[in-house]
């Protein structure tokens, strides 16, 4: 007696019937290993079979279509991802949310294509305390670059095609680190180079007076609005620091391009840029510019890195939609937004979109090696997807 060809289960849905299309057309059916089940639920099965097969070629391609985007007949109510219980925001706006936990948790929980920009400040591994121990801040080299290797991949998948990745380091890790943006695909724009005076030669070396801001793009950049500045002027007598060859009067009225080179850009001091008195924090005019640059109203900034919250900050003002993480402390960030009176109504809906389910590939567990007992991302055949297991997120 012939072998009775194996049909798959009776679909419940018209989803399940898509799919049931979908492994037909591709020859899946045939292999798929059945689970026990009735002689009336054979039937079904077989009598779906003949339906399907009864469908044109263009008629299966369509319903796959709608099967993939979920077009199909409504099912369970869509989870909003963006409050997830393994990422709850510890503070947020409507215009956006941070969230305390590791940066890579919440790459993980982000569709590929959705940011249009970001804004990178990672700990230097120069071991600076931010909060839980300076010993996160100090890993060897090759197990810093690796570290830095996963989380610039993640951000490049969910960066929009077109879309900038500004990343703020200093020169002697800044060129490494560009390497490694242009391995992911990046193009480079730039190296706009911040003047940071304050410190002091060390050895037989240079004066160094300047931090890296790296400049790259997902290919040919989407938005490149043209930033400007008001012409230098003394702040004594009012009248301009420079006569411009006698070319004054032919200067555009709204000021000088932005070059790549920034000059205004001193460490903050003061407490309205400032939210933590020990570490550096970086001006809101320094994100502030590449958002600018490099956004336009409603589209949305990623910074993996909150420390402070000066990028959530340049970014509300500027009505850009925002997400972040920081993994120390989010009530500095809050405070930050209760003295500025930039607080607002909770709950970004345009967000929730941005989310999907974390990657069947990944498990959310709790770092042993954490003062905080924060998230990271290991991969479940067992290594390590954040390439240590040392909370580095300031």
């Amino acid at each position: 007696m012939p072998k009775r060809r194996k049909t798959p289960d009776r679909p419940r849905d018209v989803n399940q019937l898509a799919k049931l299309i979908v492994d037909i057309s591709t020859g899946q059916a045939e292999d798929a290993e059945p689970e026990p089940r009735s002689p009336r639920s054979k039937r079904a099965a077989k009598a779906a079979a003949a339906r399907a097969e009864k469908l044109s070629a263009k008629r299966r391609r369509a319903i796959a279509r709608k099967a993939a985007t979920g077009a199909l007949a409504p099912g369970p109510k869509p989870v909003d991802y963006w409050r997830m219980p393994s990422l709850r925001p510890a503070f947020s706006t409507k215009l956006g949310a941070v969230y305390q936990a590791n940066c890579l948790d919440l790459l993980a929980a982000l569709r590929s294509d959705v940011i249009d920009t970001v804004f990178a400040d990672p700990p230097f591994n120069i071991g600076k305390d931010y909060g839980n121990g300076s010993h996160h801040d100090r890993m060897g080299e090759s197990e810093y670059l690796a570290w830095c290797s996963t989380w610039i991949r993640e951000c490049v998948r969910v960066l929009q095609p077109g879309g900038a990745f500004f990343l703020y380091h200093l020169p002697q890790q800044a060129y490494r680190l560009a390497a490694q943006l242009e391995a992911n695909g990046m193009t480079f724009r730039h190296w706009i180079a911040l003047a940071m005076k304050g410190t002091f030669p060390r050895g037989r070396k240079l004066y160094p007076a300047h931090y890296a801001l790296l400049y790259f793009t997902k290919g040919d950049p989407k938005t490149f609005n043209r930033v400007r500045l008001p012409v230098p002027a003394c702040r004594h007598c009012g009248k301009d620091l420079k006569d411009y060859g006698g070319h004054r009067k032919y200067l555009n009225p709204l000021g000088l391009n932005l070059t790549d080179f920034w000059d205004d850009t001193s460490p903050a001091r003061h407490s309205t840029v400032k939210a933590r008195w020990h570490v550096n924090e970086l001006k809101p005019k320094i994100p502030g510019r590449c958002i600018e640059m490099s956004t336009n109203a409603g589209e949305v900034v990623l910074d993996p890195f909150g420390g402070g919250g000066s990028t959530y900050q340049a970014a509300e003002e500027a009505g850009r939609n925002w997400l972040g993480t920081e993994i120390v402390d989010c009530s500095l960030i809050a405070d930050r937004f209760e003295r500025l009176s930039l607080t607002s109504k909770k709950g970004p809906p345009p967000l929730a979109a941005k989310f999907t389910e974390p990657k069947p590939g990944l498990a959310i567990q709790t770092c042993p090696e954490s003062l905080r007992k924060s998230i990271s991302t290991a991969h479940a055949n067992g290594s390590n997807g954040s390439g240590s297991r040392r909370s580095l997120v300031k």
